[in-house]
């Protein structure tokens, strides 16, 4: 590469001792010769920050002062980025593992097509080495996002949604459409800017030879979990959908309500309840 772009390396960090410091690592040992690392940290409580702080003094620290959650963390180290003239922006989950030339991969890939907006590696599951998102497409009709798991053998090609696990960002993406939406408190974020950024003319691309390896530490927080991605869900597809869709989405939201209802008699595990306190939640407007 002739000229190696400015990148900024946002990594998000909340209570993230067991995987933030292999996650930095990896990203220290990256070949690509022109990128810095920041690291912002959602108020953790178990020493993580001061870990990084100790074992990684090149990287920059900012320390929020509560849990800002994702969109709005990823805002803060987004704009310090932008402010000392990012070229590129990655975001990176502080569970994430990357390969050595993972970067310089996914910036020859955006360099070579100038319509490309968001670019993703394939990202692997850490624990079994499959793969967890070579792609992946919005499904409309069933409210959901879903992952390809498939290895394919072009360079680069087209994805509907970029994951937010390991995405990287031109600058001008964010100077056009603005950053994440902070109405987003986990979850979907990634697919309401993805969605954000292909209206406005920028392509979202998965780059083959790119690889980096995600353990999802959100895994053994079964119940939280289902609530944010129901919640987030539903805002998605209130801001998102297209008009023609939206009288599909609305009877699809309540048939979805009325199974709840269902289960909650039935089985009310704590799985369900988290489903209805989402529920519940989004129609109080708590979210906007």
């Amino acid at each position: 590469m002739k000229h190696c772009p400015k990148v900024f390396t946002i990594i998000l960090n909340y209570n993230g001792k067991q995987v933030i410091k292999p996650c930095l690592s990896s990203v220290f040992k990256i070949d690509y010769p022109n990128f810095e690392v920041v690291v912002v940290d959602n108020n953790s409580k178990d020493g993580s920050l001061e870990m990084a702080k100790s074992d990684f003094s090149k990287a920059h620290f900012i320390q929020n002062l509560e849990n800002l959650g994702f969109a709005s963390g990823n805002n803060v180290g987004i704009r310090f980025a932008l402010e000392r003239t990012a070229e590129y922006i990655l975001l990176l989950n502080n569970d994430t593992e990357v390969e050595k030339d993972f970067l310089k991969n996914l910036i020859e890939a955006a360099e070579l097509d100038k319509n490309a907006g968001l670019l993703s590696p394939v990202i692997f599951n850490k624990i079994n080495h499959k793969i967890w998102f070579s792609g992946g497409r919005i499904d409309w009709l069933r409210m959901r996002t879903e992952h390809f798991f498939n290895s394919r053998t072009e360079d680069s090609y087209a994805t509907g949604y970029v994951s937010g696990c390991a995405m990287l960002v031109k600058a001008e993406v964010f100077k056009k459409i603005g950053l994440l939406d902070e109405d987003y408190f986990l979850y979907w974020e990634d697919a309401d800017f993805s969605w954000r950024a292909r209206q406005a003319g920028f392509k979202n691309r998965v780059v083959s030879s790119s690889w980096a390896y995600h353990t999802e530490q959100s895994a053994d927080k079964k119940e939280p979990k289902i609530y944010w991605l129901v919640v987030s869900g539903l805002i998605f597809f209130k801001k998102n959908t297209p008009l023609f869709l939206r009288p599909w989405i609305i009877g699809y939201t309540l048939l979805r309500r009325l199974k709840n209802q269902i289960d909650v008699i039935f089985r009310r595990d704590q799985t369900v309840l988290a489903v209805k306190k989402a529920y519940q939640d989004f129609s109080h407007a708590k979210f906007f």
